[in-house]
């Protein structure tokens, strides 16, 4: 669009008034499974374009975790929350008691663990499975049906809202460990951050305010979390 026109769709905007009230922000609207699918795809991808190199051993981010026990966490989480709301009645006290188990001592407990002799091709395979997983389950399950977490037992919105927390987060610690470029859409993360955290500062851009939510940076006037949850409950 030229200059002239920018000029001419500005001229023909109401004219405004300080007595007019300010408009409401546009409310996100629900976190989906089309959310969901979209965030672990666009994660897959980035990780991808890691050299199988870049796998050996890095710290992801602040975590005390190396990047592919990681990506087997953020898969562990995919699945996990997928198999909780998969029962024909969810455990509303506890987690489905699948076994967790630590590779090494400080590494994280998981029931799901990639082939190492897969490569980091067959680790993010396993990824991009947990996470269709948990879309299909997210899809299918009446939104009635309530689940266990810890942080509050949630409907499948809560569920998808989750998983894509624990996408678009540990994501940024891999980046960060991998030396990649990494910021998820940001209309996503505003719902996330209006379905699970209520109490965070509103104005700011999504991304970054998701990212003080979660302890991994500070914000102006805000310094960085030392402790944090979020909150599942379905709330009216």
């Amino acid at each position: 669009m030229s200059r002239s026109s920018k000029q001419g769709a500005a001229d023909r905007r109401p004219p405004s008034s300080a007595g007019t009230a300010p408009v409401a922000p546009v409310a996100p609207g629900p976190v989906t499974a089309d959310d969901l699918a979209r965030a672990v795809r666009l994660a897959v991808a980035l990780l991808r374009t890691a050299p199988a190199s870049a796998w050996d051993d890095r710290a992801a981010g602040s975590l005390v975790w190396d990047c592919w026990e990681t990506v087997e966490h953020l898969s562990d989480d995919l699945f996990a929350y997928a198999a909780q709301l998969g029962p024909s009645a969810p455990p509303l006290d506890g987690p489905v008691p699948f076994v967790w188990r630590r590779n090494r001592p400080g590494g994280p407990a998981n029931a799901v663990h990639a082939d190492r002799a897969a490569g980091p091709a067959g680790l993010l395979q396993t990824l991009e499975a947990c996470g269709a997983l948990l879309v299909a389950m997210v899809r299918t399950t009446p939104a009635e049906v309530r689940a266990h977490h810890v942080f509050g037992n949630a409907d499948p919105e809560g569920f998808a809202a989750m998983g894509i927390v624990e996408t678009v987060v540990h994501t940024h610690d891999l980046a960060v460990g991998l030396g990649l470029d990494w910021e998820p859409p940001a209309d996503v993360c505003a719902r996330v951050l209006a379905r699970l955290f209520p109490d965070v500062p509103t104005g700011a851009d999504p991304w970054p305010t998701l990212l003080w939510a979660t302890g991994r940076t500070a914000l102006p006037g805000r310094p960085r979390r030392t402790a944090w949850r979020w909150d599942g409950t379905v709330r009216p």
